[in-house]
């Protein structure tokens, strides 16, 4: 952590330089002493630190300065540090003005000049108004600052990348947060700039791109490898296996998402069936080991970046990606996961974003504090949200279409959600419409057996209705089956165009689709089981098959 800092500003180069070599004689060790000549370039500093989350302790300003007045200045800097001491230093022609400035900037102190020795003069008064900082002082955040409108779809959308990517930020709500509107003011920017991201280093930037952020954050390195080994399309559970089992095994290995790592599971609150973990871990913890486990072995990453297509010539296969160069590897597994499927509903388009969200519960949670929401959806990935929810919500509804959970919950959130006394399961019910002005502010919601409608006052809903395959964007001749799932295996059998595809005189290896060398694993394939554990082990096994794939080209 940056030290607290005490800043001292006076036009008389000598008296700077008194005061500067008294200052850091006694301060340094635990404070950072900047001093300038100029209060406009005081100012302009304020504004860099302010951005990258350092603490101004004390100020002690000469009152006569060319640019501005002493009483001024702090005027201009409390409205960036209002916390920070304040202290005048001057003549005894000033003295009147200073006694002023008691009331105009609630000074602390005012010093006269000269303040020799300073043992008696100086220090005992520095010392005091330290002190008194350092009891109400509590450190600002170090990193990323995001600002923006609670229910805007690009603020949402940012908020989503960093949390998915496990980047740390603070959100600053413009409407509720004091701070918010500090920052936007000392960069002298204004609420068209929003959403706005601060970063670690004190840069800013207005209505920032994901591409953007993913460059400055470091998340989009290059392409280092002419041709790759394996290429690995999709970081869930299964493609953050294979990118492990590649790389450890000596395979020149990429790993490619269009979003964020973990995949649906990496939004995960608490996964609690997932061998090894008693207690469970959630799904940023999952990611975030894997993530560190396959690039320590060598494995590389690249996100945001999206897949637009898979072609193939003389064995190779070259990945086409959206803004950049193809990629040329021997083998590809696809890993892309599964969608949420959209809840295709009056009102839920307009306020998507902006308190409707597919996923999402722990980035938005926070938001939720002590208002009513909804989760729609009778699967674990509703159970968990709901779960997680319900620890700032004054209360979570979970809205189903059937009797109750037990068809489609496991029993260990079943019992959690029965013992949580703020979460309501509704059954036998479905939404038919959402309204609001510029956010989410009510459902309509009709029962099913009854036809009975109500119309409730909801803060936010959680969409988890079921999933589809992500593999619009396959172009090549990989069989997938009525509802969009890739056929791997002895399954592409079954399939009359399987005979006109597949070539080889062997037949797919397990985990092998239509084209030979491209595999499939995890929620993406046809027949795969829907839970982190199987994607994981699908994920391993893939790397296997590739390795004999790679063994007879």
């Amino acid at each position: 952590m940056n030290k607290p800092i005490i800043f001292s500003i006076d036009d008389d180069p000598q008296v700077l330089r008194a005061i500067s070599r008294d200052l850091k004689s006694q301060y340094n060790a635990d404070y950072k002493i900047i001093s300038t000549t100029s209060a406009n370039e005081a100012l302009e500093a304020l504004t860099d630190l302010k951005n990258s989350s350092d603490t101004v302790a004390l100020f002690l300003v000469d009152q006569r300065m060319p640019e501005m007045e002493g009483v001024d200045f702090l005027q201009k800097a409390i409205k960036i540090y209002p916390d920070a001491k304040r202290v005048l230093l001057t003549a005894y022609s000033d003295t009147e003005a200073a006694i002023k400035a008691i009331n105009d900037v609630q000074l602390d102190y005012y010093l006269m000049k000269p303040w020799n020795p300073p043992e008696e003069k100086l220090y005992p008064v520095i010392n005091d108004l330290l002190d008194d900082w350092q009891g109400n002082y509590i450190p600002d955040f170090k990193g990323i600052k995001l600002i923006g409108y609670q229910f805007s779809p690009k603020s949402h959308e940012i908020k989503d990348y960093l949390a998915g990517n496990l980047i740390p930020y603070k959100w600053y709500d413009i409407e509720t947060n004091p701070e918010a509107k500090t920052l936007l003011e000392v960069n002298n920017l204004k609420n068209d700039d929003l959403p706005l991201i601060i970063y670690e280093d004190g840069n800013c930037a207005g209505k920032p791109t994901i591409r953007q952020i993913a460059e400055k954050t470091g998340l989009n390195p290059q392409i280092t490898n002419e041709i790759y080994d394996v290429v690995i399309i999709g970081a869930g559970p299964a493609g953050l296996a294979a990118a492990v089992y590649g790389s450890s095994e000596g395979l020149k290995t990429l790993l490619i998402e269009r979003r964020a790592p973990g995949g649906q599971a990496g939004t995960s609150s608490r996964i609690e069936n997932y061998l090894g973990f008693p207690a469970g871990l959630s799904g940023s913890d999952l990611t975030r080991r894997a993530i560190t486990q396959a690039t320590r072995l060598g494995a590389e990453f690249l996100s945001p970046r999206q897949v637009s297509g898979i072609k193939q010539k003389d064995g190779y296969k070259t990945i086409v990606v959206d803004d950049g160069p193809e990629i040329i590897s021997r083998a590809v597994v696809i890993t892309t996961g599964v969608d949420y499927r959209k809840l295709e509903v009056k009102g839920i388009e307009s306020f998507t974003g902006a308190g409707i969200y597919y996923g999402a519960a722990m980035t938005e949670a926070s938001a939720s504090k002590d208002k009513e929401v909804y989760v729609i959806g009778g699967g674990n990935s509703a159970g968990q949200a709901a779960m997680y929810l319900s620890k700032f919500a004054k209360k979570v509804f979970i809205i189903i279409r059937k009797d109750d959970l037990t068809a489609t919950m496991s029993a260990y959130l079943i019992n959690q959600i029965n013992g949580s006394p703020n979460i309501e399961v509704v059954p036998n019910t479905e939404i038919i419409e959402a309204q609001g002005h510029n956010c989410l502010e009510r459902l309509v919601l009709t029962n099913v057996k009854t036809k009975e409608q109500k119309t409730s006052v909801a803060a936010a809903l959680f969409i988890f209705i079921g999933a589809k395959p992500y593999t619009d964007w396959i172009k090549l001749d990989i069989i997938k089956n009525e509802k969009e799932f890739i056929e791997t295996g002895r399954d592409l059998l079954a399939h009359d165009e399987y005979k006109k595809i597949w070539k080889l005189k062997r037949d797919p290896f397990l985990l092998e689709t239509s084209c030979p060398g491209v595999f499939a694993a995890g929620d993406v394939r046809a027949g795969a089981m829907n839970r982190v554990a199987s994607a994981v082990g699908e994920g391993s096994m893939a790397i296997s098959f590739v390795h004999k794939y790679l063994a007879e080209v």
